[in-house]
């Protein structure tokens, strides 16, 4: 029987869970280095609350949050904090299009104007050139603008349109390519897709989804409109970037209303780690009464690649490299958050980043990605020799650099700059090589200059001295 150990780790910033997962120490050791690094970038970065959660294949390793939900009542974030996920939305609408079209209820050929008649209203770019489909409206190769006619991402009161707005609007606009010609991400475009799973499965879209997606995949915390009952509770209050005088301004509240289908959902971290995992699962031939597991290879496969550019897109699914590996996934970004959702199937690893502020959501998951990854597909080292946890800690830094985190590493230690804006490529390892001495590793495995530690009566180190330079500890 599987045992699952939750390990409360005081933080001013939370409190996080750890899985089973953490009996392998190597990773332990990278939980806790990404760990320090999120914790360095919420403060340096002023970021009000950040949670996040870890997924290897079924498992949520490690979640939880940073900071505060709210800064006047200082609510702490945590793993169950309710953010807007706004255009993660676009996944669960397009998975809601695949399983109307395995239904027979659609084809990707359609026409959009097969199933809004309404939709003939949009003036095209070139009528010759053919239709716009459903197919063009999920890769955003469909040639529409980007939004919905209506001013609703200008502050403070984002006067996001109703559904009779968004189609007496079409008669304004016209579309800004043919059919199939480039890649132009539209909100309206994913709009119209939600249009069409409501008149495609003779239901709301709201209905369809809770009763199709979200409540088989007991997503009990996710909904496509944001929880207005939830304000000053579980929901995050959604704050600005950061102003010349170095603060943020707090956002007003907003529904998308008609935009939900494309920008409208809340969510949590939690609840993003399930969505991940039932995609494993489903991938690996499991539980396929969401989707089948063809179909979601076929949502996840590049199905556009623009030709000016090299954006690709696949169903509903952002599909990029990073590292010379393949992701997909999506990022989300609305007034007063940002988030990300970040998968690599074929290790079953994912990574759900929410912050209730605007962030660079997509690098923070992308670098969490790089630092757990490796312990997550590698073989389960010797434990670490436990005297190496005397010399851990955070150290004054350099007139460059805000500190120095020593941190356990592999089968030593390393150097880790705060802030870091690409951590796992900027460790400096250290070997030991004498009492209380290390020096560095250099990339070709050589060894470098010396790094000593000055060590207090308690047995933990106090200052190092590195390039003859004497760093106190701070932490």
């Amino acid at each position: 029987m599987r045992t699952t150990t939750l390990l409360a780790v005081a933080l001013a910033a939370g409190t996080w869970h750890l899985a089973a997962a953490q009996q392998n120490p190597r990773v332990a050791q990278a939980l806790e280095v990404a760990k320090i690094y999120l914790d360095a970038t919420r403060a340096y970065q002023q970021i009000p609350g950040l949670s996040v959660a870890i997924v290897k294949d079924q498992e949520v390793i490690w979640s939880g949050g940073f900071g505060v939900s709210d800064l006047e009542k200082k609510t702490p974030a945590t793993a169950s904090t309710i953010y807007s996920i706004c255009s993660i939305s676009k996944l669960f609408t397009s998975v809601a299009v695949m399983q109307l079209r395995d239904e027979g209820k659609l084809r990707l050929d359609d026409p959009v104007a097969k199933h809004l008649s309404w939709f003939t209203a949009l003036k095209p770019n070139k009528p010759e050139a053919g239709d716009i489909t459903i197919e063009g409206l999920l890769t955003h190769a469909s040639g529409l603008p980007r939004e919905s006619n209506q001013p609703y991402w200008t502050g403070p009161d984002f006067p996001f349109p109703t559904h009779d707005q968004i189609v007496a609007g079409l008669s304004e606009q016209q579309a800004l390519y043919p059919a199939e010609t480039y890649f132009q991400y539209s909100n309206l475009g994913i709009t119209l897709a939600g249009e069409i799973v409501s008149a495609a499965s003779g239901k709301s879209y709201a209905d369809y989804v809770q009763a199709k997606i979200l409540g088989p995949l007991g997503m009990t915390s996710t909904s496509p409109e944001m929880p207005a009952a939830e304000q000053g509770k579980r929901l995050a209050t959604g704050y600005g970037s950061l102003t010349r005088s170095g603060t943020r301004d707090k956002m007003q509240f907003f529904q998308a209303r008609g935009i939900a289908p494309a920008a409208g959902y809340a969510s949590t971290v939690e609840d993003l780690g399930k969505f991940a995992s039932w995609q494993f699962k489903t991938l690996a031939g499991g539980w396929q009464e969401i989707l089948k597991l063809s179909t979601l290879r076929e949502m996840q496969r590049i199905h556009w690649v623009d030709p000016d550019t090299e954006g690709t897109w696949g169903l509903g699914f952002a599909v990029w490299r990073n590292g010379g590996k393949a992701f997909v996934g999506h990022g989300g970004s609305c007034p007063g958050y940002r988030t990300q959702l970040l998968l690599r199937p074929g290790e079953k690893i994912a990574v759900a980043v929410a912050g209730n502020a605007m962030i660079d959501a997509g690098g923070l998951a992308q670098d969490v990605y790089a630092l757990v990854a490796p312990a997550l597909t590698g073989k389960a080292p010797e434990k670490p020799d436990p005297d190496l946890s005397a010399y851990v800690g955070s150290y004054s830094g350099q007139p460059w650099t805000g500190e120095s985190a020593i941190i356990a590493w592999e089968d030593g230690l390393a150097e880790m700059s705060l802030p870091n804006d690409d951590p796992i490529n900027r460790l400096t390892r250290l070997r030991k090589t004498g009492e209380h001495t290390f020096r560095r590793v250099r990339k070709d495995g050589e060894l470098g200059e010396e790094v000593k530690f000055e060590m207090g009566r308690d047995g933990k180190a106090t200052a190092l001295t590195w390039f003859s330079n004497r760093r106190a500890r701070m932490r």
